[in-house]
């Protein structure tokens, strides 16, 4: 499952430390999953399924740091590129507290494929908390993430590997922009921009700036998505290039139901439409690179310049409770 870094302007774990929560969620991912299966193989009631200790969690001891990517950030020589991660007790215990994904199970699977589902299913939701929410402070989740079809392919059946930007807001210049979808995988950063409408829809471009969208005997007008792909890529060249960072950028638009016909395409943009989109997104899964250190210079650097929109938890059970506020 691709890790949901960062969410429009949504507060996010992993603005508190991204060297750390990626290993620890694969982790999480995999132990549950190992956990749970056995448990429904030995005939374990699974709609009573609880998580193992649900205990609050702690922010990291000063100067006390649990991931191994955060010393291969702190010592680069001589160290290899990947970033395998090395389990100690220290992560498996923190894992624990801070991770808190607890599945609920409203039905007992029958087979091992709808247990994984409701397995993926759960997953999710707890990508979009994580997403959404810290410890410390909350966003505002808008519930139409949690039936759009496109973010849960991508978490779902990406590699853990991919860490996925959706439509982040940044701040560039002390103003907020709004991207598309930036994937960062392991080799190349993947700027996104999506056209999708009716199904079986034409999409038909040139260098204008728009385009003409066909459905049916109906004809409309699109803007062309180069001109938003084209302003990200500057975005990130140039994010890159402040933080010393040489990592390759693509440009894709994709449509999962449409077809796309621009016969003047640029050599550095690929076009993934309805025939060919099964086929590209495959390739994309059966990706088995691990994770790199310069994946994880970029996507920092990203986040970084992330624009955050949250409230205090404290400040909203005050609110909940009614409690009136010390000031007053």
């Amino acid at each position: 499952m691709a890790q949901l870094v960062k969410l429009l302007d949504y507060v996010s774990r992993y603005e508190n430390d991204l060297s750390r929560y990626p290993t620890q969620y694969i982790r999480l991912k995999n132990s549950q999953w190992k956990r749970m299966k056995t448990q429904w193989e030995h005939g374990v009631d699974l709609s009573e399924w609880q998580h193992i200790p649900d205990e609050a969690e702690e922010p990291a001891e000063e100067g006390k740091w649990y991931s191994p990517l955060f010393r291969l950030f702190g010592n680069r020589k001589g160290r290899s590129e990947e970033a395998e991660p090395i389990e100690t007790a220290n992560d498996e215990q923190d894992d624990v507290g801070v991770l808190d994904f607890n599945p609920n199970i409203i039905y007992n699977p029958k087979t091992e494929q709808q247990l994984r589902k409701l397995y993926l299913d759960q997953l999710f939701h707890f990508q979009l908390k994580w997403a959404s929410s810290t410890m410390m402070e909350k966003s505002n989740l808008d519930a139409s993430f949690m039936r759009d079809t496109l973010l849960r392919s991508f978490t779902q059946q990406l590699p853990d590997s991919y860490l996925l930007f959706y439509y982040p807001i940044l701040k560039v210049k002390k103003a907020p922009v709004e991207l598309d979808i930036v994937l960062v995988t392991p080799i190349e950063c993947l700027c996104i921009t999506v056209l999708e409408g009716e199904d079986a829809a034409a999409f038909i471009g040139n260098g204008d700036r728009f385009w003409t969208k066909k459905f049916g005997d109906k004809e409309s007008r699109v803007l062309n998505p180069f001109i938003g792909l084209s302003r990200m890529e500057k975005i990130l060249l140039g994010i890159f290039a402040a933080n010393d960072i040489d990592f390759p950028i693509k440009k894709l638009v994709i449509s999962r139901n449409g077809y796309i016909d621009y016969p003047g395409l640029p050599f550095d943009t690929d076009i993934v439409d309805r025939k060919t989109y099964g086929a590209w997104f495959d390739s994309l899964r059966k990706s088995t690179v691990p994770m790199k250190f310069n994946q994880f210079k970029a996507a920092q650097s990203i986040l970084d310049l992330g624009q955050t929109t949250a409230v205090s938890r404290l400040f909203e059970e005050q609110m909940e409770q009614g409690e009136p506020d010390n000031n007053e």
